[in-house]
């Protein structure tokens, strides 16, 4: 309803020009763009309200008294008559829309080609950095969270028509890696992924694992793998070797999670690419007195002056660490794609590491340092408590799909569906990602979740197996209609008979998709996305139950409601798609 909503805001900016022209009141009529509008908090006061309290106390007069005069104006407007109606009631200016021509303008604007997107972020080029693991082991239900908040982010910012770039920077160095390259030396055997059977990432996990049993052997395991980290940056062959064998085990590994759960990137940064330009810009800083020398050698910033600490930059022996790594990434993407902003999406423990971050990218001098955003987002956690890595009883990504995906396969036998055993898969599949989406999703970045598979997959209420089977029902009335099934095809469709109450309630929700992705743009919320997703499928299917479609016994109200029903289809369609849930036609 974006056009809707911007002609009558026009209409009352006129009316307010008028009326201030008739008091003579010394004041300047507000733009159109200014006048504020809301939404009434119940259905039979209209559909747009116009609060008066601002232009009250402008002009001097009770907020019903200028309600009145603007609802009076109003009515002698030319263009307004064809639009619908404006009535004061108390302080404000409700406006009822005419509905059968916004029901065919809403009806048509909802079946062409690119509808649901919006102009909110046009212009603006934005960079997206999520996932970010580590390659020393699997993916873990921490790295679902951070992959599913910003794929979606990043689809909701293309759909508000920004410039996307998704980047995955992988920590492939460093005293982590070099644990599991330790480990790999004294208990692999030269052994491959292949030899055991294991995935690529999967096989690298275990020995970041079996460090762990290293270090309670030798104590001094913790220095040699420090070694390993000096040994590595001084370029030494046999090491940067056994280091490029491993990571590209767990790359191939982690990739194979990524396309198995839709997440995919454009361009992958490794650290080993970019920490030596961050040593670079450090030792220039340092030089341009941004940053000192400790006395033990190590170089650092003081920002207690903005709230923050003293912070190491380099370490005393010259090693980088990883902010080191962040300022020099930063620094390489700008001079590769000039972005407007970046959005980092990393765990709330990581808080702290990006306010120095940003901080010192703007005392080196960077202008673009100022749109430089943290997406901090809290634990995801099991009812059995509180996942760990490093003793071993991490909770991995595609152990867990696998689990959940097996749960799904047992509610699809469960309601009797003769499927093939590859349909049953792969429909299963395709809802265990719908419910862990949903489930990482609907709520702020920042709450900690207590994720439930068995919760999680409950195909009614506030889930995302919910979300798929409304969009199935309406697909499969869709079909039914294709195959020659009820009285639509006898009828021809009418928007004025789309006159129900129920009938308006749903077109609108239909309608705010455009909206709700400009608000979940700029708020950079997922999780308005997946309300508004959640909302349409329970507003379908409280209109479906009272309103049938196909055994409607008046063809002509049938075919009007199998267009309301495509409508539904293409919404739920596009909004699953922007929260990362599989669309299923059949469930």
């Amino acid at each position: 309803m974006v056009e809707a909503k911007a002609a009558w805001k026009a209409i009352v900016a006129r009316a307010l020009a008028a009326y201030i022209a008739e008091k003579g009141a010394p004041v300047e009529a507000p733009a159109a763009s200014a006048v504020v509008l809301e939404r009434p908090p119940k259905p039979e006061l209209g559909d747009f309200g116009f609060p008066m309290f601002p232009y009250a106390k402008l002009l001097r007069a009770a907020p019903p008294a200028v309600a009145a005069a603007l609802a009076a104006l109003i009515a002698k407007d030319p263009e307004a008559a064809g639009l619908g109606e404006a009535k004061a009631e108390g302080p404000y200016l409700n406006v009822r829309l005419a509905r059968a021509p916004e029901t065919a303008r809403i009806l048509s604007a909802v079946a062409k080609p690119g509808w649901g997107a919006s102009s909110g972020q046009a212009g603006h080029k934005v960079l997206v950095e999520f996932s970010s693991p580590n390659t020393n082991k699997p993916l873990h239900l921490g790295h679902l969270r951070n992959n599913a908040l910003g794929e979606s982010l990043s689809r909701i910012l293309l759909a508000a028509g920004a410039e996307v770039r998704k980047v995955n920077h992988l920590n492939d160095r460093g005293i982590n890696i070099c644990k599991s390259m330790l480990a790999y030396l004294r208990y692999g055997e030269g052994k491959t992924p292949a030899d055991e059977g294991l995935k690529g990432d999967h096989f690298v996990g275990k020995y970041y694992v079996l460090y762990n049993k290293l270090k309670a052997e030798d104590p001094n395991a913790e220095a040699d793998a420090q070694e390993l980290v000096r040994r590595w940056e001084a370029g030494d062959p046999e090491i940067r070797a056994l280091q490029e064998k491993m990571n590209a085990w767990t790359f191939e590994g982690v990739k194979a999670t990524y396309a198995r759960t839709g997440v995919s990137f454009d361009a992958y940064d490794f650290e080993t690419e970019t920490y030596e330009q961050g040593r670079a810009e450090v030792l220039k800083g340092l030089e341009r007195g941004v940053f000192f020398k400790e006395e033990d050698g190590s170089v650092q910033i003081d920002l207690e002056d903005v709230g923050l600490d003293k912070k190491v930059l380099l370490r005393k022996d010259g090693t980088s660490i990883y902010i080191t790594q962040d300022i020099g990434t930063a620094i390489h993407r700008h001079e590769g794609w000039p972005y407007d902003r970046v959005v980092y999406v990393v765990g709330n423990e990581q808080v702290y590491h990006f306010k120095v971050l940003f901080e010192v990218l703007k005392r080196l001098g960077f202008d673009w340092a100022n749109d430089l955003h943290h997406l901090s987002y809290g634990m995801v956690n099991l009812p059995t408590g509180r996942m760990k890595t490093r003793e071993g009883t991490i909770v991995d990504a595609d152990d867990l799909v696998d689990a959940v995906a097996e749960l799904a396969a047992k509610e699809i036998e469960a309601k009797g569906r003769e499927e093939s055993a590859g349909a049953v898969k792969d429909i299963a599949g395709k809802i265990a990602l719908g419910s862990l989406h949903y489930f990482l999703l609907h709520v702020a970045p920042v709450k900690d979740i207590l994720y439930d598979p068995a919760e999680s997959l409950s195909f009614t209420g506030d889930t995302g197996p919910y979300i798929q089977y409304m969009g199935a029902r309406a697909s499969s009335i869709l079909r039914k209609h294709a195959a020659g099934e009820g009285n639509a095809v006898k009828g021809r469709a009418d928007p004025a008979l789309l006159a129900g109450e129920a009938d308006w309630e749903l077109l609108k929700l239909v309608a705010a998709l455009p909206e709700c992705v400009d608000q979940a743009a700029a708020a950079m919320e997922p999780s308005v996305m997946a309300g508004y997703a959640h909302d349409l499928a329970a507003g379908f299917s409280a209109w479906y139950r009272d309103n049938p479609v196909l055994n409607c016994p008046d063809p002509n109200l049938a075919a009007s409601r199998l267009e309301l029903v495509k409508a539904v289809k293409a919404g739920l369609e596009k909004a699953a798609g922007l929260v990362c849930i599989p669309f299923l036609e059949t469930m």
